[in-house]
């Protein structure tokens, strides 16, 4: 197996993410100038509603997308197939949706947690700012560890492809 140089991991994120911020801008622009006056009072009551309402317009969607590219013929998100690489199993075999569930979950769990505190420093809560400021350095610790982890180690694994038995390979054929 030829493992996917980080570099190249890299570009496939841009490209998704890419994806993302069309997503974004087309769907979710679209859903809140359409339906503004009742998206908005979700985003400006209790930082729970907001950020559930967040989670469900956007995060989820995207988990969606990764999860079942990762999982389907293709092994991997229109960014990886751009870069000719996929996501296999310690194997180098498919690998299933759940699996693909499980390292979206923890590639995206940063994301998660700074919306977390972001809607808390936006909106009233009872947790204190610096228990948000706390929670904010570690999502950038943890974002940090993402970037640093796949330069540790000769397959380029990063945190979960560690935590699910995953590794991101080049196609042979563009090797």
């Amino acid at each position: 197996m030829y493992y996917a140089p980080f570099k190249i991991r890299i570009y496939a994120f841009l490209l998704d993410y890419l994806i993302i911020v069309l997503y974004g801008i087309f769907v979710v622009g679209s859903i809140s100038l359409l339906f503004h006056s009742l998206i908005s009072p979700l985003f400006s009551t209790s930082p729970v509603i907001a950020e559930l309402t967040g989670f469900l317009m956007m995060t989820l969607p995207v988990s969606i997308y990764f999860i079942l590219c990762e999982c389907s013929s293709w092994q991997g998100t229109w960014g990886k197939k751009k870069m000719g690489i996929r996501v296999v199993d310690n194997s180098g075999k498919r690998i299933d949706i759940g699996r693909a569930a499980i390292r979206t979950t923890i590639k995206f769990l940063p994301w998660e947690v700074a919306h977390f505190g972001i809607w808390r420093l936006m909106l009233p809560t009872n947790i204190s700012e610096m228990t948000v400021f706390v929670i904010l350095n570690a999502v950038n610790l943890a974002i940090l560890l993402y970037l640093i982890i796949p330069l540790t180690n000769r397959r380029k694994k990063n945190i979960y492809d560690w935590a699910v038995g995953t590794v991101v390979i080049r196609d042979e054929k563009k090797a």
